[in-house]
């Protein structure tokens, strides 16, 4: 069985290269890398053992998440896909996790996520003690299986049949927020079974903004689709932060926009 990583990525040189480095140490290569680069330039990534194709998906005006997933599914030549969040390095088993998963039951699954904290991307034995130097997700590192609802894009893995069965990630979400939960709410409508395996993927440390202040208008924008789409609010903790700083008021179908956030607030929502 062909499986094919593919990433989508922006500004993630070295997190780009990281991901790269944990596919070269993987007990099970995949067939090959599909790396689709968002609103930027193709540049020279480290060689694999396997082809590495690199393409392009631009959009003006929002950084195209939802389009460049769907590229990536579509420029794979293998039936059996996984999704890596170039954020994340796979474990050197992840692979051979998702074939013998692929091989139980054609349906959407997704892996697991632990994390890497700014000290342990420095640490000397990193690559050797990835496992131990990471922190698990709080949500999910308990659950023998995730929701819907928790579904993440960070690790996932389907095949092309289930992904077109499911209808893909709807481009009409623009930019950042909840396009890949609307893609597990489709597959639930869907009638596609999601299934949770112990593929490990470890997240790298990057500054964030926590509430993503600087996504504010896709943010607003896309949880307003979903609304519409679902009958139900999405990532309600950044709403309910968002409103709490008075930026909207959310009514029972819309969000009423009172300001946009200024430099200063943005600039103190950054987490280093």
């Amino acid at each position: 069985m062909d499986i094919s990583v593919v990433t989508i990525v922006k500004q993630r040189q070295n997190a780009l290269y990281n991901l790269i480095k944990g596919i070269k140490h993987s007990t099970h290569l995949p067939a090959e890398l599909i790396i689709v680069h968002m609103n930027e330039p193709i540049y020279q990534v480290p060689k694999l053992p396997i082809p590495i194709r690199q393409i392009t998906c631009s959009a003006e005006g929002h950084l195209p998440l939802a389009e460049a997933r769907n590229l990536a599914m579509r420029s794979a030549s293998s039936e059996y896909v996984v999704f890596l969040d170039v954020d994340c390095i796979p474990s050197n088993n992840l692979i051979g996790i998702y074939k013998n998963a692929f091989l139980d039951r054609d349906i959407l699954w997704s892996g697991r996520v632990r994390y890497l904290d700014e000290a342990a991307m420095r640490h000397v034995s990193l690559w050797e003690r990835m496992h131990g130097l990471s922190n698990p997700d709080p949500i999910r590192e308990h659950l023998e299986s995730f929701s819907y609802e928790l579904f993440w894009s960070l690790n996932f893995g389907c095949s092309k049949r289930i992904f077109d069965t499911i209808g893909g990630f709807d481009e009409n979400f623009s930019g950042y927020g909840a396009e890949d939960t609307d893609f597990s709410f489709s597959a639930r409508a869907a009638g596609v079974c999601s299934g949770t395996s112990n593929a490990m993927a470890y997240h790298q440390h990057h500054p964030n903004y926590s509430p993503p202040l600087n996504h504010f208008a896709d943010i607003i924008r896309n949880a307003e689709q979903f609304r519409k789409k679902w009958g139900t609010w999405p990532m309600e903790g950044w709403l309910n932060q968002f409103e709490d700083m008075q930026l909207l008021i959310r009514g029972d179908d819309q969000l009423q926009v009172i300001r946009y956030p200024d430099r200063s607030e943005i600039a103190a929502a950054m987490r280093s």
